[in-house]
């Protein structure tokens, strides 16, 4: 599983004149706050990450001084600084001391909104794998021709030129590295078109939010609309009894069994372009069975698992908390105990959830009560397939 994603941001974004003479283009704000920050944000939501590598040559100073030391979930950031602009091909010989053998590769101008797992999933090998946006209208970009998942050309943008474009979200193996010759090298106009003549380029295409704040008018628009378009709905999951089977407060991995089709389930909330939460009563550590230590990493096990099928879980929500604990720090009552809302509520209160749209799945009654607190429907799991059971309740509110 790939560990690492790789941020290109070394351009000098010429086309947004005066506003990136000073500043990176990433670096600048759009809907308040710097445009990377919303790219590193929408990463870590993924929690397998354990690097981000940005490679910066402009104004890289800001870049160097806004992330020194800093952290998003469980990656630590890393600035790789180019003296020279050496293109997007250069960018990576230049940092291939840093880079790992297979990453994870964005464009720091664009953010596509779609479930970068199943663009991992589907690239188990291959030296590149592009992720594809479907249905953009108009002439401004540039086209993908492509065979199956093959793409074989690349069309200039104009009028009438059709199939999906280049979304700036790549798989890539170092190994590609080596075919890269005179620097400055571009990976788009030198690299790519000889990997899909030699049929070593892949694309999926997705759909998804898309925006590109390379352009005046595109800045301007996602300024006005990033916030509100990155707002979602929410699957708030129990766990024990609904993602895997209650076995009586589990903890170790190796006693961990899935319930059939909760993976997949998970992967369906994501390619919905829903939230995955799991709220999770943990009295176990109260009772003193367990540490938290111990869920904590039972958790990133979990994670791990549903990124080998392409899915993941936004945030792991659990309550060690039980009134009649017999480890005294943990022995009270809580508002993040279901049947209480805390762990709802405060999810709600991290991200940008469409609480309006967003549903709780539990198999007791206290996960109704929870829901029904906090304002939401909640719907109860009585065994069997979770996934059909899940895409059900995502037909019924109109994203299956």
């Amino acid at each position: 599983m790939l560990k690492q994603a790789v941020i290109l941001i070394g351009g000098l974004g010429t086309r947004l004149g005066e506003r990136t003479r000073l500043v990176p283009k990433p670096m600048l704000d759009i809907g308040g706050r710097p445009f990377l920050d919303t790219l590193i944000d929408e990463l870590a939501r993924y929690d397998i990450f354990e690097e981000i590598l940005l490679l910066a040559g402009h104004k890289a100073e800001i870049v160097e001084t806004h992330y020194a030391g800093a952290s998003r979930g469980r990656a630590r950031i890393v600035v790789s600084r180019e003296t020279k602009p050496l293109g997007t091909a250069g960018a990576l010989v230049h940092a291939s001391g840093l880079l790992h053998g297979r990453f994870l590769l964005l464009n720091g101008d664009s953010l596509f909104d779609f479930n970068l797992l199943d663009l991992i999933a589907a690239a188990a090998s291959g030296q590149v794998h592009m992720a594809l946006r479907a249905g953009v209208e108009g002439d401004r970009y540039g086209r993908v021709v492509m065979d199956g998942d093959l793409v074989r050309a690349f069309v200039a943008p104009g009028a009438g030129a059709t199939g999906p474009v280049n979304a700036g979200v790549y798989v890539v193996d170092k190994s590609v590295i080596a075919g890269i010759g005179k620097l400055p090298a571009s990976l788009e106009n030198d690299v790519f078109p000889g990997l899909a003549a030699r049929g070593e380029l892949r694309g999926t295409a997705y759909r998804g939010y898309f925006i590109d704040i390379g352009v005046p008018d595109d800045f301007a628009r996602a300024d006005r609309e990033l916030l509100e378009k990155l707002r979602r709905p929410a699957v708030f999951f129990d766990r024990d009894g609904v993602l895997n089977h209650d076995s009586g407060y589990t903890f170790e991995a190796h006693k961990l069994a899935w319930i059939e089709g909760a993976r997949a389930a998970v992967k369906a909330v994501n390619d919905a372009g829903y939230f995955a939460f799991v709220i999770t009563n943990q009295s176990g550590v109260a009772r003193g069975y367990y540490e938290e230590q111990h869920v904590v990493a039972l958790h990133r096990w979990m994670a791990d698992r549903l990124a080998e099928v392409g899915a993941h879980i936004d945030a792991f929500e659990y309550c060690p908390d039980h009134p009649d604990g017999t480890v005294e720090r943990y022995c009270r009552s809580s508002e993040r105990r279901k049947p209480a809302p805390g762990m709802i509520t405060d999810l709600a209160e991290r991200f940008p959830v469409d609480m309006a749209r967003s549903m709780v799945i539990g198999d007791k009654p206290s996960d109704l009560e929870a829901a029904q607190a906090a304002g939401l429907p909640g719907h109860l799991f009585e065994g069997g397939d979770l996934l059909a059971f899940v895409k059900q309740r995502l037909t019924e509110g109109g994203e299956a």
